[in-house]
């Protein structure tokens, strides 16, 4: 058996054992994939008819406002599952787990892989949910194939992107209760972006911040991609912050998870 077979092998034992730790747990899905719902739910039902205020009064602003905030939300679904993430790195890491594991003829790689493919099937599995929410109470995506294969793409490069940063930040908190406030501030920022509200409407020192922080492009490729209201050219920053954060936070986890002391 070549290395590469090994460490693919173990790969795959690892991200089945995190399946079923989701199966298992299902409250954790269903908290991390909830919270977006009530949102989205919260925002259009609450805010809607204020927010965007159609031709034809309220009923029409909640349609207008949903077509506009639904990528952000469906962005903030996928930003919780990696919350997630580093709650159950953390928990391996604290509780001996990983410890076993190295005293094993296991590739070290495939720990690490278990909960990046785990937490990417979840924050799909989540922004599906979000979808299916937003489609069924009035989500009108003008996309084709084309364009929803392109948001599927950027959905996970995001994902990706994020998880990442998430398992670095598990491995960096010294217990579980800080490795769940750790990511906070990722559900925080499409809320001081282009989620809810255009950027020009806001004061100029925040307008600043929410045009040039990663989840402005994200959204706003998303948004243009499902509704054809245009990116302005935003995918290859979009791509470029995927691939920045990506690469940043897979050199941080590698390091934190080669000088742990249980190594």
């Amino acid at each position: 058996m070549t290395t590469l077979t090994h460490a693919a092998g173990d790969s795959a034992t690892m991200v089945a054992r995190q399946l079923r730790h989701m199966l298992r747990y299902p409250s954790m899905t269903l908290l991390l994939a909830g919270v977006p719902v009530l949102l989205l739910l919260l925002f259009v039902y609450v805010f809607g008819g204020a927010m965007s205020p159609g031709a034809a009064g309220a009923a029409a602003g909640r349609a207008g406002y949903l077509d506009y905030i639904a990528p952000g939300i469906i962005l903030i679904a996928v930003a919780s599952a990696a919350q997630g993430t580093a709650i159950s790195v953390a928990m391996d890491m604290t509780e001996g787990i990983v410890a076993r594991f190295r005293t094993m003829d296991i590739a070290r790689v495939s720990v690490l892989t278990g909960h990046v493919v785990g937490s990417l099937v979840q924050a799909m599995l989540s922004a599906g949910l979000v979808t299916a929410v937003a489609l069924l109470i009035g989500f009108r995506p003008t996309a084709g194939p084309a364009e929803w294969l392109a948001a599927a793409g950027l959905l996970v490069m995001v994902s990706f992107a994020l998880t990442w940063l998430s398992v670095a930040l598990g491995l960096f908190a010294e217990t579980v209760e800080s490795a769940s406030n750790l990511p906070m501030p990722l559900l925080f920022l499409p809320f001081l972006g282009s989620g809810f509200v255009p950027t020009e409407t806001l004061p100029a020192g925040l307008r600043w911040f929410a045009e040039y922080q990663p989840f402005t492009p994200m959204m706003d490729t998303l948004r243009g991609l499902l509704t054809g209201a245009g990116g302005g050219g935003s995918g290859a920053a979009a791509v470029a912050w995927c691939a920045g954060i990506a690469l940043v936070s897979y050199l941080w986890a590698k390091r934190l998870y080669n000088r742990d002391p249980a190594a």
